[in-house]
């Protein structure tokens, strides 16, 4: 797996080179500036990697007024600097504990809602399949709907995973009204006793208008539980600014990051997260069922910056 490579590789020849005889304002300048372009070369955003590398220094300043001598810097270096990222990943809310507000909803008899967001090519339908395989594993009951109506072969794909996974796939014809799909999902889960009712959304292209008016009225009318909005981990800055922008137009609960085994990288998984303070529930590792892996700050942590 080369997930955050190239820059734990980056960060690892930082650490390794850095050399300070004191830990001041003056001395900190240099060294801490070029954290925070190494961490945007790798493709953290201007604003996290600024802050990033202003709590490093904050960290090391405070130390750096004790009496004791710092014969090596080094390891407190790194260990403040996996503070920081760990705080910048955290959101302030904290994480959420899907399966545990799944199994609420049922006992008050009511099926849980999700809606899946995102442009086209992040994966969102492939992610959608994962996330219900999971939740079958957990001992739920799963129907999708098929409310892409827009992107020609997006109801066959969606048909095709639910055949492989057992799940009814409640769709109309191509070009048709998106809240409509969901809706009658939403009416199947009721009458059939389903656990979760999935909703796959067409790619929209968050300055695309008339779409986005499109799937704010599937989240309001299906009064969703949860909105998920998928991002591709390779797309660097730009699936950055998708998550702001979708979260200021339609709203975000969580995030799942795709194609995380293949991010080199690993600056949108650090930034997304803080930049919309919304957790990132899993991250894709893989193309298979399985390959749905639930996000850990340490973990991520210890990717970049092993101990």
């Amino acid at each position: 797996m080369y997930m955050f490579a190239k820059l734990k590789n980056s960060l690892k020849s930082f650490l390794n080179k850095i050399k300070l005889k004191s830990l001041d304002e003056k001395s900190l300048k240099e060294p801490i500036q070029e954290l925070i372009e190494l961490m945007i070369a790798n493709e953290v955003a201007v604003d996290v990697a600024t802050k990033i590398g202003q709590k490093v220094k904050e960290e090391l300043i405070a130390a750096g007024t004790q009496q004791e001598r710092f014969k090596d810097v080094r390891p407190l270096l790194r260990k403040s600097l996996r503070k920081a990222i760990r705080e910048v990943i955290t959101p302030t809310n904290g994480s959420i504990n899907l399966i545990e507000e799944i199994r609420k909803k049922r006992e008050i008899g009511e099926p849980y809602v999700i809606v899946m967001e995102g442009i086209n090519g992040t994966g969102k339908t492939t992610t959608m399949a994962k996330l219900a395989h999971k939740l079958q594993k957990e001992g739920f009951s799963v129907v999708f709907a098929a409310s892409d109506t827009y992107r020609a072969g997006a109801i066959d794909q969606l048909t095709k995973h639910g055949q492989k996974l057992g799940i009814k796939t409640i769709s109309h014809q191509q070009g048709g009204d998106p809240t409509a799909v969901a809706i009658d999902a939403i009416d199947h889960a009721y009458a059939k006793g389903v656990d979760v009712v999935m909703i796959d959304t067409a790619g929209r292209m968050q300055n695309n208008s008339n779409l986005i008016r499109e799937l704010q009225k599937v989240v309001s009318k299906t009064e969703a539980d949860l909105k998920i909005f998928v991002g591709d981990s390779l797309a660097g800055n730009d699936v950055i600014n998708q998550a702001k922008e979708f979260n200021e137009k339609v709203g975000i609960d969580t995030v799942i990051m795709t194609k995380a085994d293949s991010d080199v990288k690993g600056g949108a998984a650090i930034s997304v997260a803080h930049t919309i303070d919304k957790p990132i529930l899993y991250l894709g590792v893989g193309q298979g069922y399985d390959d749905l892996q639930e996000f850990d700050a340490d973990y991520l942590v210890n990717q970049i910056i092993p101990n």
